[in-house]
């Protein structure tokens, strides 16, 4: 009885989880928002879908090493998303952000927390909530390009539009897939031993 007590009861997130969750949102966050200063150049815009979740992935593998409650990693997404929203990237990347974090989530549940494979699989799926970023360029993107053209000229808009047509819409989200698992492996090999001390194999 008091081991089916003792395991409801840590299934449950406490302060302490939530102080984890907040950490490694700041060092995501972070990160990201280094890569996202980069959009002032055109170009580096759609590479945001490479360079972010190759990234990113270290700092979500080693939360994987200490996120061991369901809900952890929904909020984690959560978070960055309404953060990104706040700092004006509009709604679509709150939505996102909630439902990538939480297929992540379920995804290292179905593995109960143990499983690598499972929780590279999560970093990619994971990863996926940076095309919220991008999102605007492709729906309600006229109004999008328009604010654009009045914080940074017509110039700029021109020269962004040639480098985000809206065929590329499918490729940029399969790209924050893709190297969201390269970040996964990446994040696995420098954090190793923090993935053998956390018992994931």
């Amino acid at each position: 009885m008091s081991k089916e007590i003792t395991q409801k009861h840590t299934s449950h997130l406490g302060g302490k989880d939530l102080i984890t969750i907040g950490i490694y949102s700041v060092i995501y966050i972070v990160l990201m928002s280094a890569f996202g200063a980069l959009g002032f150049i055109p170009v580096f815009i759609p590479l945001t879908a490479v360079f972010c979740p190759l990234i990113g992935g270290i700092p979500f593998m080693l939360f994987v090493t200490k996120a061991k409650k369901f809900g952890m990693t929904t909020i984690m997404g959560t978070l960055l998303g309404i953060i990104m929203f706040v700092m004006g990237m509009g709604y679509w990347i709150a939505l996102i952000g909630f439902l990538t974090g939480l297929i992540a989530d379920l995804t290292m549940r179905s593995g109960h927390y143990q499983s690598m494979k499972l929780s590279i699989l999560a970093c990619g799926l994971f990863s996926m909530w940076d095309f919220g970023n991008l999102m605007p360029f492709f729906v309600g993107r006229g109004a999008y390009l328009a604010q654009l053209q009045e914080n940074y000229g017509t110039e700029y808009v021109n020269t962004l539009s040639a480098y985000m047509p809206m065929w590329m819409m499918p490729l940029l989200l399969i790209a924050t897939f893709v190297f969201g698992i390269l970040g996964g492996l990446l994040g696995r090999a420098i954090c190793k031993k923090h993935f053998e001390r956390a018992g994931i194999v």
